[in-house]
């Protein structure tokens, strides 16, 4: 064959995959909007995904799993979930696109086998939708109302109804708050439409309107006046820290559920998939879902310390800076955040390290942990330096943080990297709040210190686990296949 036809060939097969892909876009987009089914592929986002995107999705869960998972098989797949009549799910197509290669010659075809595999999912109990009011906008509220948005389809698990701001509503704080939520200088933009409704104090997005309130006191709202009842208010100010300030909301008529975006006292500190489980929306009204640090360590913590056990060790975050330091050297309640922050890195202290033992009692005192606040203004990674109980290489501890980002627990908190040019612009925009560098690992001759790197966006994947633990919180958690 000339090497003429063989471009010719490539070409062909080329043009093949991309109508496959788009294809498979269609069947991704009729099964979300038609039937409350999201796929995602190895925990990546499909909706509103271009083809390229998938494309290359597709490449990473073939390194991952190191089998070949083309979009033919995914579309196949697809094909055969669209045939059946199940309830609102989220389905991993590519955790049953590997399975399927592994079973052979056992199914007579991709709908025998995904009838199988899905077979517990018509058992599954409908869900009633919950209201969400997000009190704060700022970086997580913005992140979180975006994503609640996207993926808000025909309205069966969270619907954002509200965002509770200070000071007066007028039509200039109005625009301003609006093109907030459209242009993001780190995220990009805004994948959606934001209007602004003046006459009705509220922003239109993707075509629900979103009521915009005013308040100084938490209790003086009445929500069910705008039709919200029995809302999970998830309060990102972080004005509002311990129990006793968070029961304020409580009071409010219309709310029956509280999350704080931040760590909390006196309240279930949750890392969504380590320790959610432990702690029933039956009997606690108000939670936290811990800091961005805390969710991206105690995953990988949580998997070490269940196969090797874990002595001792220290973390140090290398953390891109925050609103809380100096834009420009100025006075600071805190020692050194007063210095320019996207001018010096800033050596301060995280309270991360102890907060790993509310979600792993059994690392009470195993931690140490301090941070660096360098001149990046979102991506941040944690290097883990532990002493383990069991001796390790380098492969062993690997394969072990794969196989719990392959299945078990954590599928949606770890993702696996095999990137060997990997920077901290590349995690941003992850949804896991553990991106695990195999390639940076590094385990001492004796095989008992471990350093392990954890890279993590700080905003995004954080707000991802944000939602996760909302969906808890709120009972509108589908039937999953992970």
């Amino acid at each position: 064959m000339s090497s003429n036809e063989v471009y010719e060939k490539e070409l062909a097969f080329q043009a093949d995959r991309r109508r496959a892909t788009v294809a498979f876009i269609k069947i991704v987009s009729d099964l979300w909007y038609d039937n409350s089914i999201e796929l995602v592929l190895f925990r990546n986002q499909l909706i509103d995904k271009n083809v390229s995107e998938i494309l290359n999705l597709h490449e990473y869960a073939g390194e991952f799993v190191q089998k070949p998972i083309s979009i033919f098989d995914s579309v196949e797949i697809a094909q055969a979930i669209k045939l059946m009549n199940l309830p609102p799910a989220k389905l991993d197509i590519g955790k049953l696109t590997y399975e399927y290669h592994i079973a052979g010659n056992e199914f007579d075809s991709a709908t025998s086998f995904v009838m199988t595999k899905l077979k517990d999912a018509k058992e599954f109990k409908n869900i009633s939708p919950k209201d969400v009011v997000l009190f704060g906008f700022g970086r997580i509220g913005r992140l979180v109302a975006r994503e609640l948005m996207t993926i808000t389809g025909k309205g069966s698990q969270l619907r954002l109804r509200a965002i509770v701001t200070r000071g007066s509503i007028t039509e200039e704080v109005l625009e301003k708050r609006a093109s907030l939520l459209r242009n993001d200088s780190v995220h990009g933009d805004f994948a959606g439409l934001v209007e602004v409704d003046i006459a009705n104090s509220a922003l239109i997005i993707n075509g629900t309107t979103v009521k915009i309130i005013s308040t100084n006191n938490p209790e003086d709202i009445d929500y069910t006046s705008y039709g919200i009842n029995n809302a999970l208010l998830i309060d990102n100010t972080g004005v509002y820290r311990d129990k006793e300030a968070l029961s304020r909301h409580l009071i409010a008529k219309g709310i029956d559920k509280v999350l704080l975006t931040a760590p909390g006292k006196g309240i279930p500190n949750i890392v969504h998939g380590v320790n959610h489980k432990e702690h029933s929306p039956d009997s606690i009204n108000i939670f936290s879902t811990a800091s961005c640090t805390t969710n991206a360590i105690t995953p990988i913590l949580q998997a070490v310390d269940e196969s090797f056990g874990v002595i001792h060790g220290h973390l140090e975050t290398i953390h891109a800076y925050t609103n809380d330091q100096n834009l420009v050297d100025n006075m600071h309640s805190k020692y050194r955040r007063g210095r320019a922050a996207a001018l010096n890195m800033v050596i301060t202290e995280t309270g991360a390290g102890k907060a790993v033992s509310k979600a792993l009692p059994n690392f009470e005192g195993k931690l140490t942990s301090n941070a660096i606040r360098v001149p990046v203004p979102n991506g941040s990674l944690a290097i883990l330096n532990l002493k383990l109980d069991k001796k390790v290489s380098k492969g062993s501890i690997n394969a072990v943080i794969k196989k719990y980002a392959l299945e078990g627990n954590l599928v949606e908190q770890i993702k696996y990297s095999l990137d060997n040019e990997l920077v901290s612009s590349d995690i941003i925009g992850s949804s896991a709040p553990s991106i695990y560098d195999s390639n940076a690992t590094i385990v001492d001759t004796k095989g008992k210190n471990a350093i392990l790197y954890v890279w993590y966006d700080n905003e995004y994947g954080y707000s991802h686990q944000v939602i996760r633990l909302s969906k808890y919180i709120a009972k509108v958690r589908r039937y999953t296949y992970y």
